[in-house]
């Protein structure tokens, strides 16, 4: 069935709530765009995105796992999931309390391209993991990190463009998301990191190099000091009887 036989019929509202004239903005793209293309980015939008983060984690452990100080970095990684799964707990009450139906329940003329989603719609939970995972991934390497916030802000922009979330929804997930990581962080990865220095050399490579991220160059390294011996007793006294 072509998804958009789901478009409402129906005029978007004129605009005074900002949070609904956003809404209609970017769900409206999907007026012109082919169904292939509404297709893919609801894959992408609903599982695709998700993958992408979770193998961008995979690739950032690897690539961190053998470097002098690892075990921040691999503690980092291995919170990044548990922060998305505490984030969708904490997200069960905030639903609960909130009961926001889904845009499409509410407003007409909209383009649903997920066809049969359920649930409340205040926080997105799709935004509160991609934000949860990238923020793990940020901790443990900035470049990899910088790439993942970028997926996880087109998690949240996708959200939007498929018709089932409004803008504050995916704004609240990205909240949701980058508080659990960042504020339980210091906690959890020191609780972590015992572990993961008993881990397996595959996991983590050697856990007893320096943590401070740098490698260290032994020629880097200063050679011993040693003193010169004095000849005599009595400081230059052998310079002035051999002058004599």
């Amino acid at each position: 069935m072509d998804m958009r036989s789901l478009h409402l019929a129906g005029a978007p509202p004129s605009g005074s709530n900002a949070d609904v004239s956003v809404l209609y903005d970017i769900n409206g793209v999907a007026d012109s765009t082919p169904p292939w293309f509404d297709r893919g980015a609801a894959f992408l939008g609903e599982y695709g995105l998700i993958g992408m983060l979770g193998v961008l984690l995979v690739v950032c452990w690897w690539r961190v796992r053998r470097r002098p100080g690892a075990v921040p970095a691999v503690a980092a990684l291995l919170w990044g999931p548990l922060a998305a799964a505490l984030a969708l707990l904490a997200n069960m009450p905030i639903r609960a309390i909130v009961e926001r139906p889904r845009p499409f329940r509410e407003h007409e003329g909209l383009e649903v391209l997920l066809p049969g989603t359920t649930g409340y719609s205040f926080v997105s939970d799709h935004t509160s993991v991609a934000m949860a995972l990238a923020v793990g991934i940020f901790m443990a390497s900035k470049r990899y990190g910088l790439a993942a916030l970028a997926l996880a802000l087109l998690e949240a922009l996708s959200r939007v463009y498929l018709g089932v979330h409004y803008p504050s929804d995916v704004v609240g997930g990205i909240a949701l998301g980058t508080s659990v990581a960042l504020l339980l962080a210091p906690a959890a990865t020191a609780g972590l990191m015992p572990l993961v220095r008993r881990a397996p050399e595959w996991l983590v490579g050697d856990p007893e190099a320096s943590e401070d991220g740098t490698e260290r160059d032994p020629a880097a390294v200063p050679a011993p000091r040693t003193e010169p011996l004095e000849r005599g007793g009595g400081g230059g006294r052998d310079g002035d009887e051999l002058a004599a």
